[in-house]
């Protein structure tokens, strides 16, 4: 008989908000937040609380569990869910929550945010996209208590983590050999998703339809405003694509009432919709070279890469079929014909997308979160 696991549970308090905030965060101070109930544990106003939510076992009956933190405001709020590394070997996200947990801000939070850095355990022990039994848990959503493994995953997850907030910023990256530029994916006619997408502050917003069983699909649902952020590829970690997360989770808490506004009022990024996007595939097997970079404007009749034989002096030229933004490069040379190399998003003012982007891409490396990790280097005589 399996053993009942119940969550192990760690708390601290949040450290007392100082008088650094603004007059609408003063004014809400007066209410103060009801404790919050998650996978049975109850966290109280103004405190952090780490559990480990028991989600599956290795066939060597070594417990696998999923890893949770709760910080939760002493004011009310929004409950807003993090999460990252649905597909186990997409990194950018773990990184970025990381970030996001230790930001000092947090002391004022109203609402709760609940951080969960890695959902798939299995993936990311493995460095793989899948679970064992080789399925997408971003298709098995809301799982099932009988199923298989990603079935059973999704199911704890959905059951006892999605269905307590009210709202969830979804973090991944390409798949392998693939690279993202930073977007948002949404379907911004669904309730309070525009808010959200057009609140994260990047130029480049996806209006994407929902893929059943899908976790964007299942949330939305049961009401619950979701949004994708895609940037970076798998198994790699991009610093600009980990700072412009950081920044976009930050403007969306604002916007939602969950953190105070900059008393210094910075420039946000223009946003602008792709309600349509398309994959340019590979005409012939070969030896890829792309001479178009992400984030780059194309127009029809435009070269977008080289595919050229191996063995003998064959090769096609690849031609952009029609205008639009590059948001997705394969970065491996040995294709197949019918395999993906490009994907382009169709935009109505394509020309001031690229202008946004590289502005934006700029402003990114100016700001003081972007602080790329150097060690000091001993000279010896």
């Amino acid at each position: 008989m399996k053993k009942e696991q119940t969550p192990a549970m760690t708390t601290t308090k949040l450290s007392s908000p100082g008088t650094d905030q603004s007059p609408s965060v003063k004014s809400r101070k007066r209410s103060r937040a009801s404790p919050f109930e998650i996978v049975g544990q109850i966290v109280q106003p103004g405190e952090r609380t780490q559990i480990d939510l028991p989600a599956s076992n290795l066939y060597t009956h070594t417990p696998l569990n999923l890893p949770v933190e709760v910080i939760h405001g002493r004011s009310p709020g929004p409950t807003m869910l993090i999460c990252a590394a649905i597909h186990g070997d997409e990194l950018n996200g773990v990184e970025i929550i990381r970030r996001m947990r230790s930001f000092g801000s947090l002391k004022h939070l109203h609402g709760t945010l609940v951080l969960v850095p890695v959902v798939n355990q299995f993936g990311f022990i493995h460095q793989s996209r899948y679970l064992p039994d080789r399925r997408d848990l971003n298709r098995c959503f809301p799982g099932s208590e009988q199923g298989s493994i990603a079935s059973r995953v999704a199911n704890i997850f959905f059951t006892q983590i999605v269905s307590r907030c009210t709202h969830i910023i979804d973090l991944h990256t390409a798949a392998v050999n693939r690279d993202n530029l930073p977007q948002v994916r949404a379907a911004l006619d669904e309730p309070g998703v525009r808010e959200m997408a057009e609140g994260f502050s990047i130029p480049v917003i996806i209006n994407s339809g929902l893929i059943e069983n899908s976790l964007r699909c299942e949330a939305g649902k049961l009401g619950i405003p979701i949004i994708t952020y895609e940037a970076g590829e798998a198994l790699r970690l991009n610093e600009r694509s980990i700072v412009t997360g950081v920044r976009g989770i930050v403007s969306v808490m604002r916007i939602l009432g969950m953190l105070p506004s900059k008393r210094i009022k910075t420039v946000r990024a223009e946003p602008y919709i792709a309600n349509s996007s398309s994959w340019f595939r590979a005409s012939m097997d070969g030896i890829f070279r792309p001479l178009v970079k992400l984030g780059s404007r194309i127009k029809v009749g435009d070269t977008l890469g080289v595919i050229s034989a191996p063995f003998s002096s064959e090769e096609t030229v690849l031609t952009a079929a029609f205008d639009g933004i590059i948001i997705c490069v394969s970065n491996m040379p040995l294709v197949n014909e019918g395999e993906a190399l490009f994907h382009i998003a169709r935009f109505d003012k394509a020309g001031a997308v690229e202008e946004e982007i590289a502005a934006h891409e700029s402003n990114i490396e100016e700001d003081r979160l972007y602080d790329i990790e150097t060690v000091p280097v001993t000279v010896n005589d």
